[in-house]
């Protein structure tokens, strides 16, 4: 495959409890280029709630983006105009979450049956955001939508709003009788109709979400396209973001498992004692040595090391130690 342009995106996907400021540090380990994503923010909780400990990020996160969730245009605004405060390079409004809480708030996947509503949304986060990039997340469609008339009568509807980058998880959402997980995995995957929109929309940019498996599978899916987003396969194999730079051309941005964990050992060395939540981050490395002789003695060794209430610094180093050892061995 040919280097990729400099406008082609690859990102990790908004994950709730998963993609958090410990997360996302460890991951710009990985890679210098990949765009990285907030966990989903209400807009609610940004106005009103713990604004830095919402909103703050470490510099070397960029490029990162915020994702928003809410269906109230004002309160929106608001909420990427303080999102815009805090340096984000894009702000993404959420209109594919399926789970019930999100449903009961009117936001998330609910919203593909209110074009026009997430046109006006996206109009007014335009208004607060600055310089940072707007886009927007969606699905197929939802329940006994028929996608390929529905999604296209979203995708046009917000882009007359002005939405020029649509990320489109290639599911459609059922928020009657599927449970999140199962929304990941039992609607049938259509990454075709996602090309097919990009066809009828050569002007708006389109990327693909959805069960892609590494970089490589990504380029495949999203040849013609714009980019692609990588959920839970960069997650639970995070050395996989490490192919992410090669593919523009450029070195790769670490080459050594053991120096990456050593990084974050001096990352939590720094941060454990001021934020008990980097304690987190230890559950987000179980799955750096993914694939390789030891990966099973790495996650149980992790996790004992917590169990035995060690600093999570201490817990990473036992890990460090192990496979050391078992590599001069």
């Amino acid at each position: 495959m040919s280097d990729l342009s400099q406008n082609y995106q690859i990102s990790v996907a908004p994950m709730m409890d998963w993609t958090d400021r410990h997360c996302r540090f460890f991951h710009r380990q990985l890679s210098r280029r990949v765009r990285l994503y907030t966990e989903m923010v209400v807009a609610d909780a940004v106005i009103h709630g713990p604004r830095d400990r919402l909103l703050s990020f470490d510099k070397v996160e960029h490029p990162i983006a915020l994702q928003l969730g809410g269906s109230d245009p004002e309160k929106l605004r608001k909420a990427s105009e303080i999102g815009a405060s805090y340096g984000y390079d894009e702000i993404n409004l959420n209109v594919g979450c399926p789970s019930d809480r999100v449903q009961s708030g009117r936001f998330g996947a609910c919203l593909m049956a209110e074009a026009t509503l997430v046109g006006d949304c996206y109009q007014a986060i335009c208004d607060g955001a600055g310089d940072a990039v707007v886009t927007v997340k969606c699905r197929l469609g939802i329940d006994d939508q028929i996608e390929s008339e529905t999604l296209p009568h979203f995708i046009d509807t917000v882009a007359k709003a002005g939405c020029e980058t649509f990320i489109v998880h290639a599911r459609k959402a059922w928020l009657k009788g599927l449970s999140p997980k199962e929304n990941r995995t039992v609607p049938p995957i259509d990454y075709d109709l996602v090309a097919q929109m990009k066809r009828t929309y050569p002007n708006v940019a389109i990327m693909v979400n959805g069960q892609i498996e590494t970089v490589a599978h990504g380029r495949e899916i999203a040849d013609g396209l714009d980019g692609f987003m990588m959920g839970r396969a960069a997650y639970h194999d995070p050395w996989s973001l490490t192919d992410v730079d090669p593919a523009y051309g450029d070195p790769a941005a670490a080459l050594d498992r053991h120096l990456v964990a050593e990084e974050m050992v001096r990352y939590l060395e720094k941060n454990q004692d001021i934020d008990p939540s980097a304690k987190a981050l230890i559950r987000h490395m179980m799955g750096l040595f993914s694939g390789q002789p030891g990966a099973r003695t790495w996650r149980r060794t992790l996790s004992e090391g917590l169990g035995a209430k060690l600093s999570p610094s201490k817990a990473l180093s036992g890990g460090i130690a192990v496979m050391s050892q078992g590599q001069a061995a």
